[in-house]
């Protein structure tokens, strides 16, 4: 059998899926079904709004499925009637068994890190955040617990010291959705060997999880060391941002990070700043010194260095 005469439901919700989901279209498989959350109130006039993966599979008459509920008895008889060979997860939410061990050749997970490393709802943004000089991707059975299953496949994928979330989010979206197609021509031709995961790692205290990110993890301490700063930026951009208080006139406002470069220049008290008010704007952290490239002040735009001065003087520390 080929991973082109498999019956595949998919499983995804962001933009990060779509990509994984064209490209088995694309690729002529066999995707009777998908499976998404269902439609949200969005924006001022909080009309609903549609996942993308949903947009993508009825501009290719691909059936959706929007369960509340993955319990709920009329979505799991629909997804039976389906008859899925194998189910496909890319960014979604967990399973229950009932739904991950429906399909004979079951249900795998593309994981953006290289697992049993970083597993959790941020991958991304914590293999950046924590000056990872690379990542990759991973795809594996699902089970009971969460980005714990048997690994499939795994590729590597290189983290630049520029690299954003956003740049290694797109390199790792399309990477991972070719390894998904190999992964069904694989599962379909039993020419992979599951891995434990177990087997990789000696303790608890070897992993580094990639928890949810809150608000309280994207506030900049500035007497913490440059690169750590750095690294922080580069992997909340160019979401939820790397933050920090700055005095507005009388109030104490927002000022989101998304751009900055390391500079070599003597110490002052971390926080301080330094402009001309025209073309730039340091600010000391416990080593060094960052330049602020592309910023945004609460209630405003985001924008360059440059524009931002023009309507805004900054002076005195930041906090």
């Amino acid at each position: 059998m080929t991973g082109k005469e498999l019956r595949i439901v998919f499983m995804g919700t962001p933009e990060f899926a779509v990509e994984s989901l064209r490209q088995l279209v694309e690729n002529q498989y066999q995707v009777v079904g998908v499976v998404t959350v269902p439609d949200k109130p969005a924006g001022r006039g909080q009309k609903l709004r549609a996942s993308a993966v949903k947009v993508y599979a009825e501009e290719q008459a691909i059936p959706v499925l929007q369960p509340e509920k993955l319990r709920d008895l009329a979505f799991q008889e629909a997804l039976k009637a389906l008859k899925p060979d194998v189910q496909v997860v890319v960014a979604f939410r967990m399973l229950p068994k009932e739904i991950w061990s429906l399909p004979a050749l079951g249900t795998f997970n593309l994981h953006a890190s290289l697992l049993p490393q970083y597993r959790g709802a941020a991958p991304i943004n914590w293999a950046v955040i924590n000056g990872e000089t690379k990542t990759g991707i991973t795809t594996f059975f699902i089970d009971e617990k969460i980005d714990n299953g048997n690994i499939l496949l795994q590729e590597e994928v290189a983290i630049s010291a520029q690299d954003t979330a956003g740049s290694v989010h797109d390199k790792l979206m399309m990477r991972g959705s070719q390894l998904v197609c190999t992964t069904v021509d694989a599962i379909a031709e039993n020419k992979v060997t599951p891995l434990l995961q177990k087997g990789l790692y000696q303790s608890e205290e070897d992993l580094k999880p990639a928890p949810k990110i809150f608000k309280h993890d994207c506030r900049i301490q500035w007497s913490k060391p440059v690169e750590t700063i750095y690294n922080q930026i580069r992997g909340l951009s160019p979401y939820p941002a790397a933050w920090t208080h700055f005095s507005h006139g009388d109030d104490l406002k927002v000022l989101k990070i998304f751009g900055a470069e390391i500079l070599q220049k003597p110490l002052d008290n971390p926080g301080t700043i330094e402009s001309d008010g025209k073309s730039y704007l340091h600010i000391c952290a416990r080593d060094g010194w960052l330049n602020i490239l592309v910023l945004q002040l609460e209630g405003k735009k985001r924008m360059p260095i440059e524009d931002f001065l023009r309507g805004n003087k900054i002076q005195g520390e930041l906090l």
